[in-house]
């Protein structure tokens, strides 16, 4: 398991705090982007359950933040969004929460496995 990944799942584990899925996926990735994790934590604020409306998974929306600030370019973007929309089909929080629910998964299993699946994707893109 890569470091960045270990942080994430210390960040989703830990009860202290509530890391939302932005910040949870951002954070990890903060000295990669050339910020702070005080930074990352603030920039990420606002970005829970799909940006406060159900609209774009908070752990897209950092994984996008994470690309931008780490100099990715845009077909990093557009595959991050792609292969994420391929493997849980669609990118909107709302729905994924409601494909979960129906699935019987639990709200924080499932968020995690979406921050897991988004850092995972990152972290690959990174590389390239």
């Amino acid at each position: 398991m890569s470091q960045i990944m270990e942080k994430t799942r210390a960040l989703r584990a830990d009860a202290n705090v509530h890391y939302n899925c932005c910040q949870a996926t951002l954070i990890p990735f903060s000295g990669k982007c050339g910020i702070d994790e005080e930074t990352a934590f603030r920039a990420g604020t606002f970005f829970n359950t799909g940006m406060r409306h159900g609209s774009t998974c908070g752990a897209v929306t950092g994984a996008l933040m994470a690309l931008g600030l780490a100099g990715a370019g845009d077909e990093a973007a557009k595959t991050l969004m792609r292969e994420f929309r391929e493997k849980n089909g669609c990118l909107e929080c709302a729905e994924l929460l409601k494909k979960a629910r129906e699935n019987g998964e639990e709200r924080k299993c499932h968020c995690d496995r979406m921050v897991f699946e988004a850092v995972e994707l990152t972290e690959k893109l990174l590389e390239k």
